[in-house]
C-alpha cells in the first residue's frame, strides 16, 4: 500500500514538473527565438540554419530553469496535498513523516543527476555544435542585405553601398571598402556590377570601375573593365572563438588542473589561445556546486507537512518558504561570484550547500522525533 501510495505521489509530480519545465522552456525559446533572428535578417543565414541554431538552445534553456521547475513543481504539489488533507493518507497508513522528507530528498537526487548531466556535458556540447554550425554556414540571404542607397555592414572590416539592386542581383553605382589587415583600406568603385552564387558563396562581378589601396607605406590606383571581388575569403560577423560555455568539461578540468593553485588567477590563460584560469574555476563551480542546491530546495519546501494549521504565522508560512527558496536559487546563481575574494569565502562557498542540507535536515530529525504532539 505504501510503494502505491508513493508513486502516486512520485506521478504528481513527475507530471507537473514536465508541464511546468516544458512551458517554461517553450516561452524562454520562442521569445530567444526573435532575438536570434538577426541571424537571418543581419548575418543572412538561411532559414533552416536559424531553427537548427535555435533548436540546439534548448537544453541550455531547460538545464537553466530546471532548479525553479522543480522547486515550484514541490511547492506547488505539497500544498495541495496538505490542503486538501491528502497528506493525511500517508499519515494513517503508518508512513513516519521523516521517511516521506527522505522519498522527496531521494527523488531530489534524480533531478540533482539530471541536473549535473546537462551542465556537464549536453548543454556544453550543444553549445558549441549549433556555434560550429553557424559560423560553417554559407550566407544564403546575403544578396538580401545589400540594401540601395544604404551603407551596409554584413561582413567583418567590410562596407557596401550601392546605388541600384534589383532582384535578379544587379548593381549599379557600387562603392566598397575593405579594411585590410595591414591597417589600410582597400576601396573599390565600379559602374555596374552582379551578385554571382558558387560553391564557396557569393561574389561580386564588377565592370568599368578603379581599385584604390590605401596604407601608410604606399598606396595606387588601378583601373578596371571586369574583375572578381571574392567575398568568400572575408568574414562574415558569426562569432568564431569558443565561449567557455560551450567547451567540454574535460577540456576545462584538465586546465584547472595544471593550474589549481593559481585558480583564482585573473591574467593567467590556459595556454596561449585559452581561457583565464579563473573564469574557468568560476565555470567548474556552477556547473558543479549549483546542482546541489536542488537538495536544499527539496528540504524547504518539505517543510510544508511540518506546519501545523493552528499556528499563528500558519497564513504567512508558505508565503515565507517560498520567499527562502527563491532567495536560495538566486544565491545559487550568483555564488560563483565571490569564490574568488579569498580562501576563507572559498571554502564557505563550497561547503556551504552541504551546511545548509545539514541543517535543513536534522532540523527536520529534531521536529519529528521530539514535536510530534505539536505537528
Amino acid at each position: 500500500m505504501n510503494k502505491l501510495i508513493f508513486r502516486k505521489l512520485s506521478y504528481d509530480i513527475l507530471t507537473f514538473f514536465l508541464l511546468s519545465s516544458l512551458s517554461i522552456t517553450s516561452i524562454v525559446w520562442v521569445i530567444q527565438g526573435v532575438n536570434l533572428l538577426d541571424i537571418v535578417t543581419e548575418k543572412g543565414h538561411s532559414i533552416n540554419v536559424y531553427f537548427y541554431y535555435s533548436l540546439l538552445s534548448i537544453p541550455k534553456i531547460f538545464g537553466k530553469i530546471l532548479i525553479f521547475a522543480y522547486f515550484i513543481t514541490l511547492f506547488v504539489i505539497l500544498s495541495r496535498y496538505e490542503e486538501n488533507n491528502e497528506i493525511l493518507v500517508f499519515w494513517t497508513n503508518g508512513i513516519k513523516k521523516i521517511s516521506f522528507i527522505n522519498f522527496i530528498g531521494k527523488l531530489s537526487i534524480l533531478f540533482l543527476s539530471i541536473q549535473l548531466l546537462l551542465n556537464l556535458y549536453i548543454v556544453p556540447y550543444t553549445q558549441n555544435l549549433a556555434q560550429s554550425f553557424l559560423k560553417n554556414s554559407s550566407m544564403e540571404f546575403f544578396p538580401k542585405l545589400i540594401e540601395e542607397k544604404k551603407f551596409s555592414n554584413v561582413m567583418r572590416n567590410l562596407t557596401i553601398f550601392v546605388e541600384e539592386h534589383n532582384e535578379n542581383g544587379n548593381l549599379k553605382g557600387i562603392y566598397i571598402k575593405e579594411k585590410m589587415e595591414n591597417g589600410g583600406n582597400k576601396i573599390i568603385i565600379a559602374s555596374e556590377g552582379k551578385i554571382i552564387q558558387n560553391d564557396t558563396g557569393y561574389n561580386f562581378k564588377l565592370f568599368d570601375g578603379n581599385i584604390a589601396t590605401l596604407n601608410i607605406k604606399e598606396k595606387y590606383n588601378l583601373g578596371f573593365k571586369e574583375t572578381m571581388y571574392e567575398l568568400s575569403d572575408l568574414d562574415n560577423k558569426t562569432r568564431k572563438s569558443t565561449k567557455i560555455n560551450e567547451t567540454g568539461s574535460m577540456i576545462l578540468f584538465t586546465c584547472l588542473q595544471k593550474y589549481i593553485s593559481e585558480r583564482k588567477n585573473g591574467t593567467l590563460r590556459c595556454d596561449e589561445n585559452g581561457f583565464v584560469i579563473k573564469d574557468v574555476y568560476e565555470e567548474i563551480f556552477k556547473r558543479i556546486i549549483n546542482p546541489v542546491y536542488i537538495i536544499i530546495l527539496s528540504l524547504i519546501s518539505s517543510l510544508i507537512i511540518l506546519k501545523s494549521k493552528s499556528e499563528i504565522l500558519e497564513n504567512y508560512f508558505r508565503s515565507i518558504l517560498f520567499i527562502l527558496g527563491f532567495a536560495i536559487i538566486i544565491f545559487s546563481e550568483l555564488s560563483y561570484k565571490f569564490i574568488s575574494l579569498s580562501l576563507n569565502i572559498e571554502i564557505l562557498l563550497l561547503i556551504f550547500p552541504i551546511l545548509v542540507v545539514l541543517f535543513f535536515y536534522f532540523y527536520i530529525l529534531f521536529k519529528t522525533k521530539f514535536r510530534l504532539s505539536y505537528l
